[in-house]
């Protein structure tokens, strides 16, 4: 287990989210988040693990499996009406998925 890129796979990816969030949430209504948030949501999530992907230089398959193996309780979450709560699991079953095993980085 590499702990220290699974403290930094969590925080690039809690970043991610986070800025992600408060950039769409100031530029779309409520409303849009009501109807197309089913979509959206996984849609940018497996976006910012692309991006903490490529800024810890990981393997792009790899980590986007992760999380969308990751993403999956927050499905249940949001059903039966804990969004916060699955997002938190997530980010630290993210975490946990990147720093298992040996290091897998993209050759330069």
């Amino acid at each position: 287990m590499d702990t220290s890129l699974l403290w930094r796979s969590a925080l690039v990816q809690l970043v991610s989210v986070g800025l992600l969030f408060v950039i769409l949430a100031l530029a779309l209504p409520k409303s849009f988040f009501e109807a197309w948030g089913w979509l959206t949501g996984p849609v940018a999530w497996m976006g910012c693990a692309a991006i903490t992907a490529r800024v810890l230089k990981m393997d792009l398959n790899d980590t986007l499996l992760g999380a969308l193996l990751a993403g999956l309780p927050s499905v249940v979450a949001v059903l039966v009406g804990a969004h916060e709560v699955g997002g938190i699991v997530s980010i630290v079953l993210f975490g946990l998925w990147c720093g298992w095993g040996p290091r897998r980085e993209v050759a330069a």
